[in-house]
């Protein structure tokens, strides 16, 4: 990469909340025609920076500079309007909209009278998106495309303001890795036409594939500025955390005998979900499930959880049949379930810290018996505590969390309840290394005190290092049951997963 002068300088930055001072003099900078990596735990200030950045939040102290210009943003739309432009995790379309009005849509070309061009609309969006190598129908609904065809949306739409910078907060969070190698495609193109790309992700492996350089926070500062190829992955997790990262290793020792089933699924099938399947797990048994997006790990899932009706067989608790047709059923047999979607399925943004932590075991208790603030203080001192959820103020509205404290405020929801059996699904997806690997630990820890756990991830690496047992999925069947001791590894398991390994 040849030395340039910087697109966008940002220098000394600092921004205080109440009671928080996210930023700390950070300094940051982009070079055209780069992919910048920007790394840092959950809370070390990524998302601050950029909205700082865009205009969303006002600056303490700093200064930010756009082509040698000083610069102070109003907000999103004027940043835009000077060549920055910011595509989101949560892709903020109009799916009910055409593509080409989605590409347009506010800016679309008029004639003297008013009227929308719209034979100028689809052909100018065929065009943009031509440069992105994406060859689809304008003018059908957005809805018809794939979540990464959005995405793909999402920047034509961004770029074709003249962008300068282009800011991708978690896109591949969500993208198989057919559509994540679409995306860095793109990516390249841009790259290679001059503009700027400020890269954030939690995938390591694609921060090495496709950055060029990284600015690495935490806890509001900056660590440094490194070239990606000359910082190695080990050192890079250990400058985000702060630590050496012993979590690399596997949390489970020597292999354990695990004799006192818990849970077991005998038969058990949903219909067009998931085939019948057969699987136990025992008392301080970690199961992990392996297997492609859309194998059936969430539906099982849900099925062991009452979330889902079972067409065939039974659930056994301790041997004895239960009919487990409600979560509030499974919840009385002590099952508790962390869904992957914190979202919709978990969190309730408009309410506190405190009043997420509490619901699960308010909902146990019915809304007839209210749950003693004296109790919820000492439930919520506890548990903030225990899994180090910051800022360690109740009162805080859950929305301002960071995603990793928001799932640790998840975890400890379902954790007040005491369960016999966690039902993990995702509970690390988009959090930081940091918040990970406290997550992880908490996992084990778990375990160890005799709670079983099912645990559900896409990234191979954390269900070996997490797992007793590994059950692998394929097509919405449970092929193989494997004991997670020195001959299981990545490869072996992606190959049982492929189809090549293990037979069912």
């Amino acid at each position: 990469m040849t030395a340039s002068t910087p697109v966008l300088t940002m220098t000394g930055i600092s921004k205080q909340f109440p009671g928080v001072k996210a930023l700390d003099g950070v300094d940051f900078r982009l070079l055209p025609g780069e992919v910048h990596a920007l790394m840092g735990e959950n809370g070390a200030g990524k998302s601050t920076l950029i909205k700082v950045l865009t205009g969303v939040h006002d600056i303490d102290e700093g200064r930010i500079e756009l082509d040698g210009a000083r610069v102070a943003f109003t907000g999103p739309l004027a940043a835009q309007q000077a060549g920055i432009s910011t595509v989101y995790q949560e892709v903020n379309l109009c799916t009910n909209l055409s593509v080409a009005e989605n590409i347009f849509i506010g800016r679309e070309p008029r004639d003297r009278w008013g009227r929308i061009r719209w034979k100028e609309v689809r052909r100018r969006a065929a065009g943009i998106l031509a440069r992105l190598d994406l060859d689809i129908d304008v003018t059908a609904s957005l809805s018809a495309y794939s979540l990464a065809v959005q995405q793909l949306v999402a920047i034509a739409r961004a770029i074709d303001v003249q962008a300068k910078v282009l800011i991708l907060d978690e896109p591949t969070s969500s993208l198989d890795a057919g559509e994540v190698q679409q995306l860095f495609r793109v990516m390249r193109r841009l790259k290679d036409d001059g503009i700027a790309i400020l890269f954030v992700s939690h995938f390591l492996d694609q921060i090495y594939e496709i950055s060029d350089r990284m600015t690495i926070l935490r806890n509001g500062r900056l660590v440094g500025e490194y070239l990606t190829k000359e910082l190695p992955q080990v050192e890079l997790v250990a400058k985000m955390i702060g630590q050496e990262l012993a979590e690399l290793e596997r949390l489970h020792g020597t292999a354990k005998v695990f004799d006192r089933p818990l849970v077991e699924a005998r038969e058990l099938g949903r219909a067009g979900a998931i085939e019948p399947f057969t699987l136990t797990i025992h008392e301080g048994e970690v199961v992990g499930l392996a297997g492609l997006l859309g194998s059936g790990r969430t539906e099982i899932a849900r099925l062991l959880f009452g979330a889902d009706h079972a067409s065939t067989g039974e659930i056994a608790i301790g041997g004895t049949p239960q009919p487990l047709r409600t979560p509030r059923a499974a919840m009385s047999h002590k099952i508790a379930f962390c869904s992957e979607n914190r979202r919709s399925e978990g969190l309730i943004p408009d309410l506190t810290v405190r009043e997420n932590l509490v619901l699960a075991l308010q909902a146990a208790r019915g809304w007839t018996r209210p749950l003693p603030r004296s109790r919820q203080d000492e439930l919520v001192s506890r548990y903030v505590a225990a899994l180090n959820i910051r800022p360690a103020d109740p009162d805080q509205l859950i929305r301002n969390l960071s995603g990793g404290n928001q799932q640790k405020v998840l975890l400890a929801r379902w954790l007040i309840l005491e369960p016999r059996l966690l039902i993990l699904d995702e509970p690390t997806r988009g959090i930081d290394v940091g918040a990970k690997a406290e997550i992880q630990r908490l996992v084990a820890e778990l375990s160890g005190g005799g709670m079983a756990v099912l645990f559900i991830s896409a990234e191979l690496e954390e269900v070996l290092r997490l797992s007793h047992r590994v059950a692998v999925l394929r097509d919405r069947r449970l092929v193989a049951e494997l004991d997670n001791d020195d001959r299981l590894t990545t490869e072996s398991l992606m190959e049982t997963i492929a189809g090549g390994g293990h037979p069912a």
